[in-house]
């Protein structure tokens, strides 16, 4: 193996029989200083995809339990999306403003088409489109490894166009569980976090008749929301949100959005729902049943925000807008289902949720066993 190969400075792990996963590989390129960890959760239904998170993690431990915990959402979230895929995620540690170079996301390219197929990247949070126009420069000629590239590559674009899509489908079926009628015409959401989905999302629900309120930490998000909707209100934080008398709370910003606290929060107010494009929302296990408990409708984020895997799945087909967020829309079918089977079986919508996915998983796998790459 030569100095120029990706895998000098990496591990590539077997099976890990703790977590479930069935690869974790640790990425790490001295040049351009790039330090990563590649999971593959499963591939059960076929090659894992998952977004690439650039984050500034304090510590290599941090960054790996996120990275398995997303990986194994992603399994789920893809089961329910009716994709042919399974599950992965990649992180990249360090702060993307600072760290990020074309070199160190080409040595994140060479690690990724190691792989041989066996996961394909997206965007995630801190990379963009023209982030994984870079990446797939690693990857070999006729190999789509790397989604969520730009029109002029061949890409799709930005995938938080259907993602915000998919969570609106995902509030409408809570709506109709909650109110009788699948519209927020009338209701007031609070939206947490209007980056590339909740201000997609903002617009979508006041198309819609809903009433908006919004908050987060960027100012300039903030700005951009209100420059281009006048008409939502503003709130300092997410505590004031939760005081704001809103009917569905949206978490759009990172995960464990939903915590003892903010349940209790919403257990005295009047916030009958949550539905949001934040991945892992549930600090920890048991948070979904404090929301039944509490009488809090909620919608699992791995349900309501995978559009955006359904738009970068297709670009592998040869991208079509309309055929994606004609898949997107069915979300809502998904969501209803869901809702329809917690309360036949007496169980929260996250543990219904699982059980759907699950039964999908096992039924392919009785079928094929992991997917060895091209």
């Amino acid at each position: 193996m030569t100095e120029e190969s990706p895998l000098v400075f990496g591990r590539i792990t077997g099976p890990d029989q703790q977590s479930g996963h069935e690869q974790v590989v640790f990425c790490h390129d001295r040049a351009s200083g790039l330090r990563a960890i590649i999971a593959i959760h499963s591939t059960a239904l076929g090659p894992a995809l998952g977004g690439t998170r650039f984050y500034p993690y304090s510590a290599e431990h941090d960054a790996l339990a996120d990275v398995l915990h997303l990986a194994q959402g992603m399994t789920y979230k893809n089961a329910l999306a009716g994709l042919d895929h399974g599950g992965g995620k990649a992180v990249i540690i360090g702060d993307p403003e600072r760290h990020k170079s074309e070199g160190l996301l080409r040595a994140y390219g060479r690690y990724v088409a190691s792989l041989g197929g066996r996961y394909i990247t997206a965007c995630d949070v801190g990379t963009y489109v023209e982030d994984m126009d870079v990446v797939a420069r690693e990857c070999p000629a006729g190999r789509n490894w790397v989604t969520g590239r730009s029109p002029a590559e061949g890409g799709a674009g930005d995938s938080s166009v259907l993602t915000a899509f998919g969570v609106y489908q995902g509030m409408r079926a809570c709506a109709e569980r909650l109110w009788g009628e699948p519209t927020l015409a009338g209701r007031r959401v609070g939206i947490a976090g209007v980056g590339k989905v909740g201000s997609k999302l903002a617009r979508l629900l006041l198309d819609d008749g809903a009433q908006v309120v919004i908050t987060d930490v960027s100012e300039s998000a903030i700005d951009h929301v209100r420059t281009a909707h006048p008409q939502v209100d503003v709130v300092s934080d997410v505590d004031a949100l939760l005081a704001a008398e809103i009917d569905v709370y949206s978490p759009c910003a990172l995960g464990g959005a939903l915590t003892d606290d903010t349940t209790s929060a919403m257990a005295t107010g009047q916030v009958k729902a949550v539905c949001g494009g934040a991945n892992n929302q549930l600090e920890h296990p048991g948070v979904e049943k404090l929301l039944d408990d509490a009488g809090v409708l909620y919608a699992p984020d791995y349900v309501v925000n995978s559009g955006g895997v359904i738009q970068v799945a297709d670009e592998l087909h040869g991208f079509s807008f309309e055929r994606a967020k004609a898949k997107a829309t069915k979300i809502f079918d998904t969501t209803r289902k869901i809702f329809a089977l917690a309360s036949d079986e007496a169980v929260s919508p996250a543990t219904a949720a699982d059980r759907i996915a699950e039964h999908r998983i096992a039924e392919v796998s009785r079928m094929k066993t992991i997917y060895l790459g091209k």
